[in-house]
């Protein structure tokens, strides 16, 4: 690989998908800056890097003056940010995955840069029911009307130690006693690891063929929702019942979660979880971008056992009541 990049803008370095990809940057050399609304929140990042080599900075995202403060210079600019639900206060779909990556490309076109990376995801339709991916499909098209060489990167759902899938239903199942099949739990999934996916950035960046191309990544097994619930249970050692939830009562939960912190759940959510969340075979993947994707099976033991009765180091296998074939009751769906 030839890393021609000397200074890079990650907006949303500092989540999940951005810690593991600027860490991956900094061994390049570039000079990263990470804007961020609050830049203490990005100091972790600081240690990734050489002294000096990784910058957060303040950003008003509603201001383009900022934004053209983060991106002026730089001639890699990587757009990480979204959200799964609108918290209120300007965090609406339509501002946050719509209009700011579309701000971020025309403002990174004026100023010269020249490479655009914008991560969307697997379902991103302008014609979904679900808020979520008609804003990322709207972000999508945005990004390229303003920078037409833009690369899109359209992974599914992403795994990893710091997750917000796998951790949510383990930290659930250490208070619940079941887990929840909402629709049944047909739905299918393609999870696609943390560090696949940043590969597939690093990949892209040295690849010129990339540019102007959408990208779909997806994990090398396609499971229903159900079985993913079971692999957590799996990994967690605890015996749950797994509990079929309809959709008009997942969509009744919905509009009652929605409203409460953490937002466990929501009406958009239960409309996205409609369609499967798989690539779909007609666009370039992991594959073209020569990067080999990682089972759910090899990294999710490696940080799910903190959920495991006793903890961490307690035997793999332990679990909180009768199994499966010793006796017990059977798991019912």
């Amino acid at each position: 690989m030839v890393y021609r990049y000397r200074i890079a803008t990650v907006f949303g370095g500092s989540g999940f998908i951005g810690r593991h990809l600027i860490r991956r940057l900094a061994r390049t050399g570039c000079v990263i800056r990470v804007p961020s609304r609050q830049p203490a929140d990005a100091a972790f990042l600081r240690t990734l890097g050489s002294v000096g080599q990784i910058v957060p900075l303040p950003v008003t995202i509603r201001d383009d003056r900022s934004l053209a403060y983060a991106i002026r210079g730089a001639d890699l600019v990587i757009n990480l940010i979204g959200i799964l639900a609108p918290s209120g206060g300007g965090s609406s779909f339509e501002a946050v995955q719509a209009e700011l990556p579309g701000r971020i490309a025309r403002i990174a076109k004026q100023e010269g840069v020249a490479r655009l990376v914008q991560m969307s995801a697997i379902g991103a339709d302008a014609a979904s029911p679900s808020g979520y991916a008609s804003s990322k499909a709207e972000g999508e098209r945005r990004v390229l009307e303003a920078f037409p060489e833009a690369t899109i990167l359209r992974p599914s759902i992403v795994f990893g130690p710091e997750d917000g899938f796998f951790n949510r239903f383990g930290a659930m199942s250490l208070v619940s006693p079941f887990l929840p099949l909402i629709g049944g739990g047909k739905t299918r999934f393609q999870p696609v690891y943390v560090g696949d996916v940043c590969d597939a950035v690093m990949q892209a960046l040295a690849t010129p063929d990339s540019m102007g191309r959408t990208y779909e990544l997806g994990g090398p097994r396609v499971y229903t929702f159900k079985e993913l619930m079971q692999l957590v249970l799996k990994e967690t050692g605890r015996y749950k019942r797994l509990l079929e939830i309809p959709w008009w009562l997942a969509t009744l939960q919905g509009a009652v979660l929605e409203h409460l912190p953490g937002k466990m759940l929501t009406r958009d959510q239960v409309r996205l979880l409609r369609k499967d969340n798989v690539v779909s075979g007609t666009l370039p993947g992991l594959a073209e971008l020569g990067v080999t994707p990682t089972a759910a099976e090899v990294i999710i033991p490696t940080y799910m056992d903190k959920f495991r009765i006793g903890g961490r180091f307690a035997a793999h296998g332990a679990a909180d009541g009768p199994q499966p074939g010793n006796g017990g009751p059977q798991p019912r769906a």
